[in-house]
C-alpha cells in the first residue's frame, strides 16, 4: 500500500464525538512513551502528523487521520503512566474503553509493545481485555533498531514464551523502527490486506 494522503480529521473524547463519516478504522496504542507518534510518522511518511513528545502521556484524546480518503488511522491515548493523577488517569481509561468498546468502525487494534523489554503485565491485562471482548489486534514491537539483531532475537523469543503462558495461538507480530522504516511495508501490507477482506 501506498500512502498517498495522510490529513487530521478530528479528535475526541467519545464515540459520538468522532469523525461522522464512517470509514474503516485502525488504531494504535501502547504504553505511554512507546513511541506510538513516531511510529504513526514514520508508517504515514508525515513527518509533523502525530505529535510527539518526550513527554508521556502527552496524548489524551482520540485522534482520527484519513489515510487516502478511504481508511482512518487511529491515534489513541497511551496507557499505565505512572505520574499522572489517578483521577486523570481514570478519564483516560475512559476514553479509550469507550472507543475500543463502542466504535463499531474498528477492525484492527495494533499494540504497541518496547522491544528492548519483557514484555509486561499491563500489556498482557489490556491484550486478554481485547480477546474477551473479540477485539482484532496485532502487536507491533518499536525500537527495534537499538539493540543488535541478535539481543533483539532472544528478546522477541522471551516474549512470545511470556505470552504461550496465557495465549494457545499467538497475535500477529509486527518488528519496527521509526527510525529506520523497518517494518512499514508489512504493517501496511497486514491492513491492505485487511480492506481487501471488508
Amino acid at each position: 500500500m501506498k500512502i498517498n494522503d495522510a490529513k487530521f480529521a478530528g479528535s475526541s473524547t467519545r464515540v459520538s464525538g468522532k469523525p461522522s463519516r464512517k470509514l474503516p478504522e485502525f488504531a494504535f496504542i501502547g504504553r505511554s512513551n512507546v513511541g506510538k507518534s513516531s511510529l504513526i510518522n514514520m508508517l504515514t511518511s508525515r513527518s509533523k502528523l502525530a505529535m510527539t513528545s518526550s513527554t508521556p502521556g502527552k496524548t489524551k484524546l482520540v485522534n482520527h487521520f484519513i489515510i487516502n480518503d478511504k481508511w482512518y488511522l487511529v491515534d489513541l491515548p497511551g496507557y499505565g503512566y505512572a505520574k499522572m493523577p489517578q483521577s486523570s488517569r481514570v478519564e483516560l481509561q475512559n476514553v479509550i474503553r469507550d472507543y475500543i468498546h463502542n466504535s463499531e468502525e474498528l477492525v484492527n487494534l495494533f499494540v504497541l509493545v518496547d522491544s528492548r523489554h519483557d514484555i509486561q503485565k499491563i500489556d498482557l491485562d489490556f491484550m486478554a481485555e481485547l480477546a474477551e471482548n473479540q477485539v482484532p489486534f496485532a502487536i507491533i514491537y518499536t525500537k527495534c533498531d537499538k539493540q543488535g539483531s541478535g539481543k533483539l532475537a532472544q528478546q522477541l523469543a522471551t516474549n512470545e514464551q511470556i505470552l504461550l503462558q496465557d495465549w494457545e495461538e499467538l497475535p500477529p507480530a509486527f518488528t519496527s523502527s521509526s527510525e529506520t522504516g523497518q517494518g512499514r511495508e508489512e504493517i501496511l501490507e497486514y491492513i491492505d490486506q485487511i480492506l481487501k477482506t471488508l
